[in-house]
């Protein structure tokens, strides 16, 4: 096996001090000339090692301050699950309710946006087909946890009261009672979830590091004809929230 590189061994000691508390939540850590000298290696073996600790959650830089040990955060739970599909209310809402905080949400839609070739794939368009594409930000006590932007084709829902997700009748009753609305019955979802770096504007709008970790989950929302009718790229920021599966047993 090929060795670790220096500045995963040099995390790992970091890790072990603050999960042992030599040093405490709020501490300010040394220098990073004091820390690789003590740990004989480069300040640049240091600065990659806290920048992982940070993307992690466990360590955060203040700009001309220096690095120190988070403040531990209670992490929201968000529960995944198609049998949390309700006629009324929101399943975020419900989630956040059960932890004592309150659940909303922002959004904002733009009507006949050309699909991207990614976007086009999933949905079963052509590329540049037009569609309807809405960006939220959920917030819990009015901070955000989660980003999603939703892509819906044009031709599905254009000429109907469902064609803006938060607008009309139907606004904010979810992919799968608006259509059923217009006579489609979504059947299934498909979610594909992986883990990778916020990027910066999604560091800016969660409120956290760039570079921090996130949960990327691709849904694909599907008819009782197997046709897609609603795909989405959720965000979820590791450090202030959990991402919990709910799997309906059918007897």
């Amino acid at each position: 096996m090929p060795e670790q590189p220096p500045y995963l061994h040099v995390a790992d000691e970091l890790r072990r001090r603050i999960t042992e508390h030599v040093w405490e939540p709020g501490d300010r850590l040394p220098s990073r000339a004091q820390i690789g000298q003590e740990l004989g290696v480069g300040e640049n073996v240091i600065r990659r090692a806290q920048e992982l600790l940070i993307s992690q959650g466990l360590l955060e830089g203040r700009a001309g301050s220096g690095t120190y040990v988070a403040e531990p955060q209670q992490r929201v739970r968000i529960v995944r699950s198609s049998a949390r599909e309700q006629p009324n209310g929101s399943p975020f809402r419900a989630d956040m309710k059960a932890v004592g905080k309150l659940g909303d949400w922002e959004s904002r839609t733009d009507a006949k946006v050309p699909a991207p070739a990614d976007i086009a794939a999933r949905l079963g368009v052509d590329e540049g087909a037009l569609c309807v594409r809405t960006s939220y930000e959920f917030l819990a006590d009015g901070r955000p946890v989660q980003l999603s932007t939703s892509w819906e084709p044009y031709d599905l829902t254009a000429g109907t009261l469902i064609v803006l997700p938060e607008g009309g009748p139907h606004a904010g009753a979810g992919v799968v009672n608006r259509m059923a609305a217009i006579g489609i019955t979504v059947s299934h979802a498909v979610e594909q979830p992986e883990p990778r770096q916020a990027t910066a504007e999604e560091a800016s709008l969660l409120g956290i590091q760039k570079a921090a970790l996130v949960t990327h989950i691709r849904r694909t929302y599907y008819s009782d004809q197997g046709r897609p009718v609603e795909t989405a790229d959720i965000v979820v920021p590791v450090a202030h929230c959990e991402i919990v599966y709910e799997i309906p047993i059918n007897h």
